[in-house]
């Protein structure tokens, strides 16, 4: 008895075992969300061509020593550099090209300063040539360089440093509330699995968000105006989920995300239940919008050959309902969300959800 304690005592003092490796698990999550092609994928396991166009990457790399912006031209990959990466699995080689590419997008917006998708939400910190800036990459390839032997850059040490220089700028947007499934949205999911989708006309209540202009305020007039419109929906049995589709957007840097600021109030306001409210706290725009809806509405398995109801100002459908909009969809996500049908009221328009919203877009990092 007496040996047993002196052994537990002695294996209690003793240091922890180090593993060969310390895992960022933010970093690991949010590389996961925007390559999950690349970022699981091992150079050391490539065949001979690719591991030999990843040696001369390294070599490249290695000849910038310190200089963080060199860091940044040898990182970026150039379109030979796909191709053979894109070979490496024929049947991704498309996702793995739009990684790429998106990784090269990336670096050239939050490491050079160059111009993002939708400049007035997105980008550095720091402007272009700023001393900022500059600080932000130097550390940013820092970051990178500590953690090239992490799992999610097994591949290629850019992939590192492209997740390092959204972190220096806090822009982990992506993965704010993962796993989507739990959170404010565990309740709904549970209700989702053991619901007859066959009692209501519409599978959800899709609500759009429209952001306030100032940092103060949690919750626009016009974000008002589409709860009390949605929870008279829900109350009439229409469909038995409203789902509230809106990010942290307007201004840049607000603190309020729309579809948790949308769903306080309806709870407190309207006493919808909280299993009957699904938040998608990533969209920016309109065509994210329906298409993180749609993800969601796959996520519930939700009969995907059923419409849902896209709820919003009698101006705001109209625009869903236009041409402009589809051709901004196939613009900016190369595809359609879904099909926009029949105006019911004019807050209202149905919409069927199309299987192609599972579609990554790592072009758009903070909401992918």
């Amino acid at each position: 008895m007496r040996l047993a304690l002196f052994v537990c005592a002695a294996l209690a003092v003793l240091p922890p075992s180090f593993a060969a490796t310390v895992e960022d698990g933010v970093i690991a999550t949010l590389g996961k969300r925007l390559f999950p092609i690349v970022s699981s994928m091992d150079g050391s396991r490539a065949p001979a061509t690719v591991r030999a166009m990843l040696t001369e990457r390294d070599r490249r790399l290695a000849k910038c020593a310190d200089d963080a912006a060199c860091k940044l031209d040898a990182s970026r990959w150039s379109e030979e550099e796909i191709g053979v990466v894109s070979e490496m699995a024929a049947k991704n080689s498309e996702a793995i090209r739009r990684e790429l590419v998106g990784l090269n997008a990336i670096i050239d917006i939050y490491g050079k300063g160059g111009i993002a998708r939708y400049p007035q939400i997105d980008g550095p910190i720091g402007k272009q040539g700023s001393e900022r800036l500059a600080n932000d990459v130097a550390v940013a390839a820092l970051i990178s360089e500590v953690g090239r032997d992490e799992a999610i850059a097994a591949l290629d040490p850019s992939i590192g440093l492209a997740l390092a220089l959204l972190d220096v700028n806090h822009r982990l947007d992506a993965i704010a509330f993962e796993p989507i499934d739990g959170g404010l949205n565990a309740d709904a999911f549970g209700h989702a699995r053991t619901l007859d989708w066959s009692r209501y006309p519409y599978t959800a209540i899709i609500v759009l968000g429209a952001g306030p202009e100032d940092l103060l305020t949690p919750l626009s007039a016009r974000g008002k105006l589409h709860v009390k419109v949605a929870a008279r929906r829900y109350f009439d049995g229409q469909a038995p989920f409203i789902i509230l589709s809106g990010g942290a957007v307007h201004p840049r840097e607000t603190r309020h995300v729309e579809a948790v600021e949308m769903r306080r109030v309806l709870i407190e306001r309207y006493k919808v239940p909280a299993h009957a409210i699904v938040i998608e706290p990533y969209a920016r725009h309109t065509t994210t919008n329906l298409r993180n809806a749609t993800r969601l509405l796959m996520a519930m398995k939700a009969p995907m050959n059923r419409p849902a109801l896209v709820l919003s100002t009698p101006q705001h459908i109209d625009y869903v309902e236009s041409d402009k909009f589809a051709a901004r969809n196939q613009t900016e996500l190369g595809y359609q969300p879904g099909k926009v049908g029949k105006r019911t009221s004019p807050f209202d328009v149905t919409f069927l959800p199309s299987q192609d919203s599972s579609r990554v877009d790592p072009l758009d990092p903070l909401d992918p």
